[in-house]
């Protein structure tokens, strides 16, 4: 016996933690639905029919009295998500299903504990087994045809246990060991045990254990023999006196699992601490090589409490390995009690249970789903009822053990320790295992500083997309307690990013479960992205961007942002002479004064490029870094300060000199003219200069105040859209002439450096060059030259695959950049904050951009966006795979008979009219006239795009509103357009109401109808379909041809079943019935569980026969060819076929279908 010492000096962070489990079950596909079951007291069995067991099943062998006809099966168990990883449809129809299961949980338990493979910063190890493989022993190895398709190699790998680990880390690019454990019946426990000790010595850093067992066909039962281990009634009954033995059942589990340490450092959920563990092998000490030993589990028990340093009584459950069997059981408790008994004759004090009462033997995942029971109990302070016990086996002992069978639900009292457990389980042949949990310690998140958070989801598939959205709402409508900054925190940092995304911002959990109902487009965005880290493009705004209290919200919950802004400010205190956030922050008693100043450009420059220099940080930080720029003014020396141009300090004192030296200057007036640059040229006076072109349409005029009136008067008569700008001064016009040297003087006396980062100059709208950006002239004229804004962004998307992000206040510079981009679904510009600070609009436009950055492709780094806040990963709904049927039917026996079933029932389904609304021929005349009226190319753009994402401003707008009234006669306003209905689909509804029957009827916007089913014109295809054969290759049909599909369909389907009928009737030999495939021209009609088999013959040359077919005397089969040209004969082995003209081979035959 191991010598112990009960000593409670355990180090506190010394131990394993499990931070997340996953599994399936008999009767639970999760860990939440098993203990469920757990604590309804539910037994998971099931008991068949002789009509549901599975066809290969010999009726000679389930009529027999001693054949119990019940097993514990798991749900999906014929399915897989072939396609999420990699594997092709021949190497997974061909794949051990234990593989396939398990691959799916070992993704699934990464994502439970909130970590990816790719981006976990350290090595994963992965260690597990299975049980023995059924399915190429049943299902297979009678197909040869198959396995020489695939090749034998190939199909070795799909199936030796051998591979069972390291396929998962292929698949999942984990890089810790990849260990395959085989110890019969207590192999995953083993497997947690070695991954334990892997985390204690460092060979990894995070790892997964577990097993899995399915054994096939799973509707089958078993021949029960008296004095075996196998029950005879299909139920199992630890430690009862009824106890008859068990059942092997299928089921599978995994746990992740991390060093206790690092757990806690990165408040990990942790279900329960894995503090000991035991592990031996009986060796000769026992009757035979299957039989158990009582010395050999005793030791192995004593090992797991002296590794722990826990004294037998703070120990108050076992999850024992329980197998109900009349001797297995009482060797069982007899080892445990000898174990605890070397430092304790306390009585009765531990409760004992076995899952096997609910699930039955589920081999080699036993042991890791008795530790999930466990951690459960623990987690919840729970002990779940052990069934099916009245009365003790009379060789056991338990009044004068430390242990009662228990037999409730019952709370797990607190004693004077944290809560402690163990885990058995022993292995035929000998290898035991046995595990000593404690509750995990408490973690308390933190609230958020953030009002509002961003959900990120993405998949594989857009049907994937909406399975993930829908499965997120239903777990918050069932989780509304739960921290919505860890919801936004664990999808952010635990899940892989895939092509299609969504995000969400929202307020609370009722607002997220609204949002994810809804799919509102404000709140929810949703892309389909190929582009993986595209080039980030920093724009910065010019004056006329700035309100008070511009950037308020991030100044109140973002560290970085407000760091940025007080050093700024500090700096700027002797320049400007007062505090800068006394103006951009004022009280709210000083409000409208420091509103005038925000207006006075001597304050105007520097409060923007602080704010702008502030944001530009504030997205570094969060890994967004620019690889070019453009600024729109004085932007450009928030440019040139990002590209190491100009330092901060020396920044800041030119851009306070420059405004004081624009204040000083004769007042002066800007106008917004809706004209290209060429036509309003020749309308300016001498005075006035094009001071910036913003969009090839859109210009502003600067000049005194007088002759800028003069102009607009000239302009509004024209009917030509102008605006006038608040702006103290005219800016880039020849007022500014005088301040030029003066201004050059101060710039040189600062030294300027090359950029580091490119940026393209609005003065040139080209790249600036190194000579350019260090000559002091080019900074000193910028003031007073024309802002070529337009040409540079159209510099900018030159290059396709850039995401435009525009660093500043408002959306003016995302505006423009969004009316020049060709393509608006792919040349994106995004805003960062919004019109205002009010109701927290800047950090819902903020967050929105993270994600609609995200959804661009952009890296964003989670690690620095949580800097400042204390989060916790926790359990979420994992990926929702879009599993299909990948499974080889065993052949029927011989002695069965079956009736056929339409592969394809849906079919029945009525076909729905097509139907044509207003609404659908509305929404192409209204892009026709906005196109006409913006001259932006929107066909391809979708009803749910704003008219702000498509680049329309409020200018543009208006011109959209008169155009509608001229072609609809409906009176559509700007305020409309930008809230009431902001897009094609919105809009278009807006214009249907309002239009009458008679309007309509005009516009040709009427409803039809239209017949859904196209007439099919082609010739018929073959396809193959998997029939029940026995060594035979797979049977061909032909694919209908008329004019109503659905009804072919029907009809070759029932046609197919009478002749199935009729065979079954007239042939005394057993027969096969032949499911008919179905697909269409366009592949948009799929079987729904079609078997992905490939066939032995495709080739003509192969299927191919020389003569006619042979005379078959059959009238039922003759009367009903598949196909009208079809003969009857029969196959190369006997049996009947069809056989249809080959066309390219004169003299030759095609066989279409066969009944064997």
């Amino acid at each position: 016996m191991v010598n112990m010492q009960a000593s409670e000096n355990q180090d506190p962070i010394d131990g394993v933690a499990i931070i997340g489990m996953v599994g399936r079950f008999p009767g639970a596909g999760n860990v939440d639905e098993l203990w469920h079951n757990l604590c309804e007291g539910l037994e998971s069995t099931t008991f068949f029919e002789d009509e549901e067991l599975d066809p290969s099943i010999d009726p000679n062998l389930y009529k027999d009295p001693s054949y119990v006809k019940a097993k514990g099966i798991i749900s999906g168990g014929e399915t897989f998500d072939a396609a999420f990883f990699g594997i092709n449809p021949l190497e997974a129809v061909v794949m051990d299903p234990q593989a396939r299961v398990f691959l799916e949980l070992v993704y699934e338990a990464l994502e439970n504990a909130g970590y990816e493979s790719e981006s976990f910063e350290g090595l994963i190890g992965l260690y597990a087994g299975c049980g023995q493989n059924t399915y190429f022993a049943n299902h297979i190895s009678g197909r040869m045809e198959i396995v020489d398709r695939i090749g034998e190699f190939q199909t070795m790998l799909a199936n030796e246990k051998d591979f069972l680990t390291t396929r998962a880390a292929y698949k999942l690019n984990l890089k810790g060991p990849a260990i395959s454990v085989n110890t019969a019946c207590s192999t995953s426990l083993v497997a947690v045990i070695q991954a334990c000790q892997a985390l204690t010595s460092y060979q990894c850093d995070l790892a997964m254990a577990g097993g899995v067992s399915m054994t096939t066909p799973q509707n089958s039962g078993y021949v029960a023999q008296e004095d075996s281990m196998l029950s005879g009634d299909g139920h199992c009954r630890p430690f009862d006196a009824g106890a008859q033995g068990t059942m092997f059942n299928n089921g599978a589990g995994v746990v992740v699992l991390k060093r206790l340490e690092d757990a806690l450092n990165d408040r990990d959920r942790i279900y329960a601490v894995i503090r000991g563990c035991g592990i031996n092998n009986d060796g000769a000490n026992k009757v035979s090589f299957t039989a158990p030993s009582v010395d050999g589990q005793a030791e192995a028990i004593a090992m797991a409490q002296a590794y722990a340093n826990f004294h037998p009584e703070t120990i108050s459950y076992i999850e024992a390995h329980g197998t109900a069997t009349p001797l297995g059981d009482p060797i069982e408790i007899e080892a445990l009690t000898q174990a605890f008994r070397v430092h304790t004759d306390a009585k009765q004090f531990c409760a004992i249970g076995s899952l096997k009462s609910n699930v039955g033997h589920l081999v080699a995942a036993a042991g890791v789903a008795g530790l999930i029971k466990t951690a459960l109990a623990l987690h919840y302070k729970k002990i779940p009822p052990s069934l099916n016990f009245e009365a003790p086996n009379p060789k056991i002992d338990f009044t004068n053990s430390p242990f009662y069978v228990n037999t409730k639900l019952a709370q797990w009292s607190e004693g004077e320790t944290l809560r402690r457990a163990g885990v058995s389980s022993f292995g035929v042949g000998g290898t035991n295992a046995h595990i000593v949990l404690e509750e995990a310690p408490q973690i308390q998140s933190s609230g958020s500083s953030r009002p509002q958070q961003l959900l990120l989801l993405s998949a594989k598939t857009s049907k994937a997309l909406e399975a993930a959205t829908a499965n997120l709402r239903q777990y918050l409508q069932y989780n509304a307690e739960i921290n919505l900054a860890d919801v936004a925190y664990t999808l952010q940092r635990g899940r892989k990013a895939f092509n299609y995304r969504s995000s969400v911002v929202c307020h609370d959990i009722t607002d997220a479960i609204a949002a994810l109902q809804s799919l509102d487009p404000n709140q929810v965005n949703t892309r389909h992205t190929e582009v993986r880290n595209p080039a980030v493009v920093f724009m910065f705004p010019g004056q006329g961007s700035q309100y008070v209290n511009m950037g308020l919200n991030l100044y109140n919950h973002e560290t970085v942002f407000q760091e940025v802004v007080d050093e700024c400010a500090e700096i700027l205190k002797p320049l400007l002479g007062r505090d800068l956030r006394e103006i951009i922050y004022p009280v709210p008693s000083d409000r409208e004064t420091a509103a005038i100043s925000m207006r006075q450009t001597c304050f105007t420059q520097p409060a923007l490029f602080v704010i702008e220099y502030a944001l530009a940080q504030l997205w570094q930080s969060w890994g967004v870094k620019p690889q070019a720029m453009i600024g729109h003014s004085i932007g450009e020396f928030v440019a040139a300060c990002i590209a190491g141009v100009l330092t901060l300090e020396d920044a800041l004192m030119l851009v306070a000199t420059r405004g004081r030296l624009m204040w000083e200057l004769p007042a002066g007036a800007m106008l917004s003219v809706r004209l290209p640059a060429k036509e309003l040229e020749p309308r300016l006076s001498a005075e006035l200069a094009i001071a910036a072109i913003n969009s090839p349409s859109l210009c502003v005029v600067s000049g005194p105040t007088e002759a800028i009136a003069v102009l607009q008067k000239q302009l509004e008569s024209e009917e030509v859209i102008c605006r006038h700008l608040h702006t103290s001064h005219a800016f880039h016009s020849p007022m500014m002439d005088s301040i030029i040297h003066p201004f050059a003087e101060v710039v040189g006396k600062v030294k300027l450096s090359p950029p580091q980062i490119p940026f393209v100059s609005t003065v040139t709208a080209d790249w600036i060059t190194a000579q350019q950006a260090t000559d002091p002239m080019y900074w000193a004229t910028h003031l007073r030259q024309t802002v070529r804004f337009a040409e540079g962004v159209q510099t900018l998307w030159q290059q396709p695959k850039r995401v435009l992000l525009e660093v500043g206040p408002r959306i003016t510079t995302t505006t423009l950049a969004r009316q020049q981009a060709k393509d608006i679904k792919q040349q994106i510009a995004i805003p960062s904050l919004s019109d205002n600070a009010e109701n927290e609009a800047e950090w819902t436009a903020l967050l929105k951009a993270v994600g609609q950055l995200w959804l661009a492709g952009v890296s964003i780094d989670w690690s620095n966006f949580y800097q400042r806040e204390t989060r916790q990963r926790i359990p979420l709904p994992t990926y929702p795979f879009e599993r299909q049927r990948f499974w080889i039917d065993p052949p029927p026996h011989p002695n069965r008979a079956l009736t056929p079933k339409l592969s394809n029932p849906q079919l029945l389904e009525k076909a729905k009219t097509l139907t044509t609304s207003p609404l659908q021929k509305l929404i192409p005349l209204l892009k026709e006239t906005i196109e006409e009226t913006s001259g932006l190319e929107i066909a391809s753009v979708d009803d749910s795009t704003t008219f702000l994402e498509m680049g329309l401003d409020s200018l543009s707008l208006m011109r959209v509103g008169l155009a509608l009234k001229k072609k609809f006669q409906v009176k559509v306003t700007l305020r409309q357009l930008l809230e009431i209905c902001p897009n094609l689909g919105t809009l278009a509804d807006l214009i249907n109401q309002a239009l009458s029957p008679e309007a309509l009827s005009a516009l040709g916007l009427t409803e039809t109808v239209t017949d859904p089913i196209a007439p099919v014109t082609t010739s018929p295809t073959l396809v193959v379909h998997e029939v029940h054969t026995n060594g035979s290759a797979p049977q061909i049909c032909p694919q209908p041809a008329a004019s109503s599909f659905l009804e072919n369909v029907i009809n070759q389907q029932l046609q197919i079943m009478s002749q199935q009928l009729a065979l079954l009737a007239n042939n005394s030999q057993s027969t096969i019935p032949v499911v008919p495939a179905v697909t269409s021209q366009n592949n948009s009609i799929k079987p729904k569980n079609a078997v992905s088999v490939p066939p032995t013959q495709t080739s003509k040359e192969s299927a191919s026969v020389d003569t006619e077919p042979a005379e078959v005397t059959n009238n039922s089969l003759r009367n009903r060819p598949p196909q009208p040209d079809a003969k009857l004969g029969r196959d190369p082995q006997g049996n009947p076929a069809w056989y249809i003209p080959d066309t390219e081979r004169p003299g030759k035959y095609l066989q279409v279908a066969s009944f064997y």
